[in-house]
């Protein structure tokens, strides 16, 4: 199951920010995100992924790469900043090689393995696109891409020869992107699937009194997930960690915790010998017409 090990990618936006609705411990402390990095490196994982905007969590990066001698050892993805306004592509060119720069001075590092759009209508941008491949082309980036939510941008970014690394999001609840071309597109264009959000920002754990509100319908079909899942002996944790790392066409699977219990939970599911496979086809297909505000954090009013 090593195989499976070197599909993990470890997210950091944890460490910069109170992120995901099951966290109510907050980011952790700098030296136990050093503890955290520290046993994901000591287990096998070898690429991080982070953000201009994920507050202090390049830096960390950064300081926990260069604390250990760590350099061609582990590979480290990181997402443009948002707000890019230019008028022409000379304008544009300084602003996105601003962002990068900045975030490598934090990361400690000449150049990072992969460097996405955070804002996905950038990709449908000529100019801003062509920015990406002379970054590229410079060295600072040995891949480029773009982090995408919907079908229709996954779509638009597979297709583009420019494109190396596309992270979507995908999970038992959201199967959108099964439903089209999109993967059998990035296997024949060559580009990597990174799959985020396995655990759905931790919505998948919460107990039914926890959850809010607005997200109330989601307890109909959490409760049919455990029907199917109690049925292969298997917790929510081990299900989520495992469709998402089954799926033959994502190379990658990108998850972030709280704490180092956490992970190392994830570790061994992903290095346990089950037979997902019987199960993996009953949540295929099971639960892929989800209300789109349920499954997609940036909708939910909470």
């Amino acid at each position: 199951m090593a195989d499976l090990i070197s599909k993990l990618v470890l997210g950091t936006a944890q460490f910069g920010l109170n992120y995901g609705i099951n966290n109510s411990s907050g980011k952790p402390a700098r030296e136990k995100s050093f503890e955290i990095l520290d046993f994901a490196y000591e287990k096998g994982l070898r690429i991080f992924d982070t953000a201009y905007v994920y507050g202090e969590a390049e830096e960390i990066l950064g300081e926990f790469k260069q604390s250990r001698g760590l350099n061609e050892e582990i590979k480290i993805i990181t997402k443009l900043k948002s707000n890019i306004i230019a008028e022409d592509g000379v304008a544009a060119y300084e602003v996105i090689a601003a962002s990068l720069k900045e975030s490598l001075l934090r990361l400690k590092s000449d150049y990072v393995d992969g460097c996405l759009f955070h804002e996905p209508a950038y990709v449908r941008n000529k100019k801003l696109v062509d920015c990406l491949v002379k970054l590229k082309e410079q060295g600072l980036a040995k891949n480029i891409g773009v982090s995408i939510y919907e079908a229709a941008d996954a779509l638009y970014a597979v297709n583009l020869s420019e494109v190396d690394y596309i992270q979507i999001p995908y999970n038992i609840f959201d199967q959108r992107l099964d439903k089209t071309e999109f993967f059998a597109l990035a296997k024949k264009n060559n580009i990597k699937v990174f799959a985020r959000s396995p655990f759905l920002q931790g919505l998948f754990f919460m107990s039914e009194e926890k959850i809010p509100p607005p997200l109330k319908k989601i307890k109909v079909y959490l409760k049919e997930l455990d029907e199917i899942i109690n049925k292969y002996n298997l917790s929510r944790q081990q299900a989520a960690l495992l469709f998402s790392l089954s799926h033959e066409n994502i190379d990658y699977v990108v998850f972030g915790v709280d704490n180092i219990g956490q992970l190392e939970e994830y570790i061994s599911i992903a290095k346990q010998e089950i037979d997902f496979k019987p199960c993996f086809e009953e949540l295929r297909g099971r639960f892929n017409n989800i209300e789109k505000n349920i499954i997609s954090p940036n909708l939910w009013k909470i």
